[in-house]
């Protein structure tokens, strides 16, 4: 950590005035907000809203976190932007501050909508200039800076102001989406104090310290513990976020948690609040993850991932017992991409990658975070059950396309859809053959009983039944013989590939009782 003065001399500290806050409506009565930045106003993600506060924590002892604070709080920054937008010249409506929303349409509309101003109502307004704020941090004395990416998303200009008062010009040197973060960089020095990533995560109830630039107030510094680790918050393909009751709110985006050690141990991103107000529950992107993005980003501006080529589902119970595993863990092959280093290696449909390096695979999303994280052209090694049979698969990890995202758990055209089929399951079946339109492979469901585990599980009359279990079948003597046999082997569930009119997928089916 260095602290040496700056030389641009301080701008003069400006007086606090009061200002109007918007309060955003809350969705379903759950709301998770993303603690951007603007003059009151938060971004918020996809199905939930706004705001932050949590729990004062006592000091761990009567010294407090005076030593830590002086430490660290000259490396935070409050980050500033401008966002240039063209308006269309009808009249707009805007956002109540009780939170009850009106007729919007242009993306400008939109945006200042999120960010919580107001404009008169029946006004034209041919140009405007939206203003946001956030926080950061320095991560090297040559003025290097993290924040997050929703903070300088479409920016025209950057400030930032020190912890002194000095205020920058920045640049964004590069951003990504996918982890919300974002690298910044300050130049005409080489001597800015700075902090550094933690090289060890954090535990559960460990002390934190937030810094940030909440509503405008730069410098505001809140204390609590670690609460959870892990937490899947629905933001994103690679969420794994440390969550913290230390309050922080509107503004501290981008900013740093610390450990006692005045190690950067999370980048403040997110809260959960089922009003508007603050309880006490944030969510940091954790600095393994912040320093591997940032690495990358430094050196080249944007970000590359690994790639394995395959759409997975979870896991389920039903779907454990059908293969015979005594848990349900791990990543199911829907289906490999045609030349992806997945297919090529010989992974197909309805196997189950149970691990990565030697390292369990949780679930689909466990493992899309996991390559995801990884460089392109990284040789790994697979744990996958295959037919009932472990095996290992070497490969080497492709780039992932920029128009793909490995969105663990999502369908498309070529993935295969969860369903049954049988008499035994509540369905009759013809050959495929016979029925037009159907293709010449599979048996098609004919009839399917409301009542039947077929049903409960989303089968329907047109489904055409590929495999039950590891057999190809094509007649209903077939579907029976199959289940017959699984039910030999002692399962109490099948797991069929099924294609239907937008998919094709595995579903793991219950034997009717009685």
């Amino acid at each position: 950590m260095q602290d040496q003065p700056n030389n641009p001399q301080p701008a003069p500290r400006k007086i606090l005035k009061p200002r109007r806050l918007a309060l955003l409506a809350s969705v379903a009565g759950l709301s998770l907000a993303v603690l951007a930045a603007g003059p009151g106003g938060v971004l918020p993600l996809p199905a939930w809203t706004t705001a932050a506060h949590a729990a004062e924590a006592a000091a761990p002892n009567t010294s407090g976190f005076a030593d830590l604070v002086a430490k660290v709080k000259p490396a935070v920054i409050s980050v500033r932007v401008k966002i240039e937008g063209d308006a269309s010249n009808t009249a707009v409506t805007q956002r109540d501050n009780d939170g009850m929303g009106s007729d919007q349409s242009s993306p400008l509309d939109q945006f200042s909508q999120q960010f919580g101003f107001r404009f008169p109502r029946g006004m034209p307004r041919p140009h405007q200039v939206i203003t946001g704020e956030g926080s950061g941090f320095f991560i090297s004395p040559d003025g290097y800076a993290v924040t997050n990416y929703h903070v300088v998303d479409h920016a025209k200009s950057v400030q930032v102001t020190a912890d002194d008062g000095t205020i920058y010009t920045a640049k964004v040197v590069g951003t990504d989406q996918k982890t919300d973060l974002a690298l910044i960089k300050v130049d005409g020095k080489s001597d800015f104090p700075f902090v550094k990533f933690a090289d060890q995560p954090p535990r559960v109830g460990d002390w934190v310290v937030a810094v940030g630039n909440p509503f405008g107030l730069g410098g505001t510094v809140t204390a609590g513990i670690v609460s959870a680790r892990g937490r899947d918050i629905g933001a994103g393909p690679y969420d794994d976020y440390v969550q913290i009751d230390a309050p922080i709110n509107k503004g501290n985006s981008g900013g740093p948690a610390f450990d006692t050690n005045g190690n950067v141990i999370g980048v403040n991103t997110a809260i959960f609040s089922p009003s508007g107000g603050s309880v006490g529950i944030g969510f940091d992107i954790p600095a393994s993850t912040a320093k591997l993005v940032v690495a990358q980003l430094k050196d080249k501006g944007y970000i590359t991932r690994g790639w394995l080529g395959v759409q997975v589902q979870p896991v389920t119970p039903d779907i454990a017992d059908s293969l015979g595993m005594k848990q349900a863990r791990g990543a199911m092959v829907d289906s490999p991409q045609q030349g992806s280093p997945a297919a090529k290696a010989g992974i197909e449909a309805g196997d189950v990658i149970t691990a990565l390096n030697g390292t369990p695979v949780k679930d689909a999303r466990d493992l899309a975070r996991t390559v995801g994280m990884m460089a392109p052209g990284t040789s790994v090694k697979l744990d996958v059950l295959h037919q009932g049979q472990s095996k290992e698969i070497a490969m080497t990890l492709g780039e992932m396309p920029n128009d793909r995202q490995a969105n663990a758990g999502n369908t498309n055209s070529n993935q295969p859809e969860e369903t049954a089929g049988t008499p035994h399951l509540g369905i009759n079946v013809e050959p495929a053959r016979d029925v037009e339109g159907a293709g010449d492979k599979g048996a098609v469901v004919t009839a399917v009983d409301p009542d039947g585990p077929a049903a409960s599980h989303g089968l329907q009359t047109g489904d055409v039944i590929l495999k039950v279990g590891d057999k190809a079948v094509s007649s209903a003597g077939d579907v029976r013989s199959a289940l017959t046999e699984a039910k030999a082997a002692g399962k109490n569930t099948v797991l069929m590939q099924v294609k239907t009119a937008d998919a094709t997928r595995f579903v793991a089916v219950p034997f009717a009782k009685g």
